[in-house]
Parts: structure tokens; C-alpha cells; sequence
């Protein structure tokens, strides 16, 4: 894993094989009827413990979609991607691979999997390999991000013209 560096990191800066890994968070029963509410996706599978009892989860679970919303989050607060991330460009072969409970904690492992430049010098694309993993080391969604990042030659011409 990558030491976490207190530096925005762009473009350029993340290199084939690096690895990172976030701090957890607890998904909660608040959590997913804040989300239900949020959305207006009020599935009783999310919302209704007596239902959930029997089902074949026996307890409510978290929306698929409140886990990727986590994810994202713990992406962002690791602090070093956020201010060279130009943009979301879509999110490839996502897998919910185990449910999410509430009272489960969640981290997000980060591996590079491939990066490109674009035909614009000051941009490139980032196509990160993202696991969610729970306490128990399982991992309960994957798949692939890819976001757009600026490169230094904008970040230069940024400083330059802020000069």
C-alpha cells in the first residue's frame, strides 16, 4: 500500500501497481432511512425489520446504491485525489457481491488499473480497480471507476496564471 501523503496527487503523480487503502465507516440503520428517504426507494427489504426477518438476508440489509455512495465518500476523504479530480466518467461491471448489514464497517481498497492521457495535455484517466471490504475482510462490492484527473502541465499553467 501507498504511505497517504498530506499532497493532492494528479495525474502524473499516481504510477502502475500503486495501492490505497481508506478508513472504514459503519453503514447504520439511520443511514439506509436516511437514504430511503433521500432516494424514495423505501423497499421493505431496507426498512422493515420484521419483513427482513423473512427473507433470505433474516435482517434488514443496506441499498446496493448507499454502499457505492459510502464508497465514494471514502474515496474522497482520503484527501488526495479531490482537488485534481476533474470528473466522474462513469463507473464500469459494478458487482454487489454480499449484502451490507447495518452495524457492518465498510473500507475501500483502490488499485490502479490502468491510466491513459487524453488529447487534451492537461487531462488524463484514471481507471481504478475499487473493492468495498466489510470487518470481516470480505468483500461485498467491486468494480471499475474511471475518473478524469488534471496533469501538472495544467496544474503549471494554473499556478501560472494565478502567479
Amino acid at each position: 500500500m501507498t504511505d497517504y501523503q498530506t499532497k493532492s496527487l494528479c495525474f502524473d503523480d499516481i504510477e502502475k501497481g500503486q495501492e490505497y487503502l481508506t478508513a472504514s465507516r459503519m453503514v447504520t440503520g439511520q443511514d439506509v432511512l436516511d437514504f430511503a428517504r433521500l432516494t424514495g426507494d423505501h423497499n421493505r427489504l431496507h426498512t422493515d425489520p420484521e419483513y427482513a426477518k423473512g427473507t433470505a438476508f433474516g435482517a434488514p440489509i443496506a441499498h446496493g446504491l448507499l454502499t457505492l455512495s459510502v464508497a465514494n465518500g471514502l474515496y474522497m476523504q482520503l484527501g488526495l485525489f479531490e482537488k485534481y479530480t476533474v470528473a466522474n466518467l462513469g463507473i464500469e461491471s459494478w458487482n454487489f457481491k454480499k449484502p451490507v448489514f447495518f452495524g457492518d464497517s465498510l473500507h475501500v481498497h483502490l488499485q490502479l488499473e490502468g491510466k491513459r492521457q487524453t488529447s487534451d495535455p492537461r487531462r488524463g484517466v484514471i481507471r481504478w480497480k475499487v473493492t468495498v471490504v466489510n470487518q470481516k475482510g470480505q468483500s461485498v462490492a467491486e468494480g471499475i471507476w474511471n475518473k478524469m484527473f488534471l496533469t501538472r502541465a495544467a496544474i503549471g499553467q494554473s499556478e501560472e496564471e494565478n502567479g
